[in-house]
């Protein structure tokens, strides 16, 4: 098959998996409960698109391809097609989210068991898949875009999956809400290209976007970057991430670990030589992303919720893949977004299996009738579970030493990458990088304290469920402990595609020579300084220190001390601890200013509007139109005599005017 062909199988597989899915059991409701068969087909057209990506990979000749669809939009000199690209960034982005979506989709067989909802699940997850697809392969701002806003609808699909609980749906919608604040500005930085250079595709944006005025550069970037914080969970828009986990856990790994999250990111090395044209917009980055790793990471030791910590986590890593983005190392940000999706997507389905066995306890409790309510996500319930959950344990363990950023497993690669880069653009004369080398820095301490936080609350120690003596969870199914050993095992030897620079100057850090080397599509900053071979390993050191002191403090206080020390620590940090607790109380800001504003709003005045104007509007069409009917109804006499001097009346009429004018 040609490349065009190839292109178009990966991106219809999942669209048909999609309407298969959620269409076929509408009319056939004998096919609602044949789970094996909805889930075999949701994952195989997941899978099939993967193993074609890896044959493009693998037959990836350096320059990049375009399939040309068919024409969409043509409109004067403006012209966009339905063209998808393939390179060395889509390539990459496509394997992620393919691979990784695909072993999410076989873990969601085993977790949404029993489901009614069941056929849906996985119609909705293919069509993520296949908006995602679109959004990473679109060979233009437009294509791309149209992905973009698909994954934000997915994204409310899922994450309100069970609607049924007003919590959930409250979180479908602020995730879809809050969304469109960063899409409007999205589309504002394109109304900015189209005026400028009356283009959207890409070879044009990058040949001549970089050379545009000044100003508008500026704030087409800048109004980049404001859409990226929406999709990525930057600061101010980061709030509707760890609300999202109300969603099914699958949804969490998918959305949030490896895919949609990561948009902004992609977006942003994607346009990368335009970014690297303004320079002042990439130190408001570089800063937004340091101050969403910090506060993350400190919101995140607070969390009881597993789900939370792992959320908050998500933004804190997103706050360091930024940060990469901000100094210029665009490659390093895609990196870490591969690195990421491994061992962060490993811990969120690991997280499912907890709470899958967790719900068992509770059900057993339920059943034998002790009365206690037991919450299936809140650590201080768990215990001692590695016992009873030998693979779950294990490969959470490697997940939390990968995202710890221990020496040897994937985290370290990518983290530490991104701490090189950032200390070598400060010393490159970039101000803004300094300040996120030091936050880096401390936020790397804070991730392997609560991660080791979260490991040791949940599986070490003894049991703290009610009755643990007589009733006890179980390993969850193949289905589910697969994926996790698959995932867990990436997250060991993921990293070792990008070793740093100063092994072998270079020559092995093969994710760099693929995006960014050479003719790589990604671009990169350029800072004139050398910085020598024992700086580099002093670097490597410092943070290798750092990650392992982070997992032996969180590791020994909370293996001794247990929940204890969550008390002693909120009793001397005091305030701050309760801001923390209190997540920055930036939803409630939220609440009393923008929400409340929208809601008096609209009572006060919307609401009279709609009432007075709209609806009066309305009903006088309808008064005018049964006035009218009264008065006409008297032409209706009934008299056949009467209808026929209309007609000749009329007949005369229409002579008249065509003979006299």
């Amino acid at each position: 098959m040609d490349i065009d062909t190839l292109v178009l199988l990966v991106l219809l597989l999942p669209l048909a998996g999609a309407v298969l899915n959620g269409l076929v059991p509408l009319f056939v409701p004998s096919l609602r409960n044949r789970e094996i068969l909805i889930g075999t087909v949701g994952t195989l057209v997941v899978a099939v698109p993967f193993a074609i990506a890896v044959a493009l990979f693998l037959g990836y000749e350096g320059h990049a391809h375009v399939a040309e669809i068919m024409p969409w939009i043509a409109a004067g000199d403006f012209d966009v097609s339905f063209a998808y690209r393939i390179d060395a960034l889509s390539l990459t982005m496509t394997m992620i989210v393919t691979g990784v979506g695909g072993i999410i989709h076989l873990y969601s067989i085993g977790y949404m068991h029993g489901d009614p909802g069941f056929f849906r699940f996985f119609a909705y997850l293919n069509l993520f898949i296949f908006m995602m697809l679109n959004l990473v392969l679109g060979d233009s701002l437009l294509v791309l875009f149209l992905g973009w806003e698909g994954v934000g609808l997915c994204s409310y699909l899922l994450i309100g999956f069970w609607y049924t609980d007003l919590k959930n749906s409250a979180a479908g919608n602020k995730a879809f809400i809050m969304n469109r604040v960063g899409d409007f500005a999205f589309l504002l930085a394109m109304f900015i290209f189209v005026r400028e250079l009356g283009a959207l595709d890409f070879d044009t944006l990058l040949a001549e976007g970089p050379s545009m005025n000044p100003v508008a550069l500026n704030w087409a970037v800048l109004l980049l970057f404001i859409g990226a914080t929406g999709k990525s969970a930057q600061i101010p828009l980061f709030t509707w991430l760890p609300d999202a986990m109300a969603g099914p856990t699958p949804v969490s790994a998918l959305i949030h670990a490896a895919t949609m999250v990561t948009s902004g990111l992609y977006m942003l090395a994607r346009m990368s030589p335009v970014v690297l044209a303004a320079p002042t917009i990439m130190a408001v980055i570089t800063v937004v992303g340091a101050l969403t790793a910090i506060v993350a990471a400190t919101i995140a030791i607070t969390q009881n919720d597993i789900k939370k910590v792992l959320a908050y986590s998500t933004v804190s890593q997103l706050g360091y893949m930024f940060v990469a983005s901000g100094v210029g190392a665009f490659f390093v940000a895609i990196f870490h977004v591969m690195t990421h999706a491994f061992f962060k997507g490993c811990l969120f389905l690991g997280s499912g299996s907890v709470i899958h066995s967790m719900h068992h306890v509770e059900h057993e409790l339920a059943h034998d009738g002790h009365g206690h309510e037991l919450d299936p996500q809140d650590m201080r319930t768990m215990g001692g579970l590695k016992r009873f959950m030998p693979s779950t344990r294990i490969t959470f363990l490697l997940s939390t030493i990968a995202i710890a950023g221990i020496p040897l497993f994937s985290g370290f690669f990518s983290k530490d990458e991104i701490l090189f880069k950032a200390f070598e653009a400060g010393t490159g004369g970039m101000g803004s990088a300094w300040f996120a080398w030091i936050i880096g820095l401390i936020t790397a301490f804070l991730t392997a304290i609560y991660m080791a936080r979260a490991y040791v609350l949940t599986f070490e120690g003894e049991p703290r469920w009610p009755h643990a003596d007589r009733i006890h969870p179980h390993e969850s199914p193949w289905t589910m402990t697969v994926p996790l050993w698959v995932l867990g095992i990436l997250s060991v030897v993921g990293g070792y595609v990008g070793i740093p620079a100063v092994i072998g100057h270079g020559e092995y850090n093969l994710i760099h020579h693929f995006l960014a080397g050479g003719h790589g599509p990604v671009a990169e900053a350029a800072f004139e300084t050398h910085i020598g071979l024992g700086t580099e390993w002093g670097l490597i050191a410092l943070g290798s220190m750092i990650a392992i002191l982070g997992m032996a403090i969180g590791w020994r206080v909370y293996g001794r001390h247990a929940l204890a020390f969550d008390g002693t620590l909120a009793t001397r940090l005091g305030a701050l601890y309760r801001v923390w607790k209190g997540k920055y109380f930036v939803d409630e800001l939220y609440d009393k200013t923008f929400v409340r504003l929208v809601n008096d709003g609209s009572e006060r005045v919307f609401g009279p509007f709609d009432k007075y104007v709209v609806d009066g509007l309305v009903n006088a069409v309808g008064y005018v139109t049964r006035g009218a009917g009264l008065v006409l109804r008297y032409a209706q006499t009934g008299v056949v005599q009467t209808y026929a001097a209309a007609i000749v009346v009329g007949v005369l009429l229409v002579i008249s005017l065509m003979l006299f004018g």
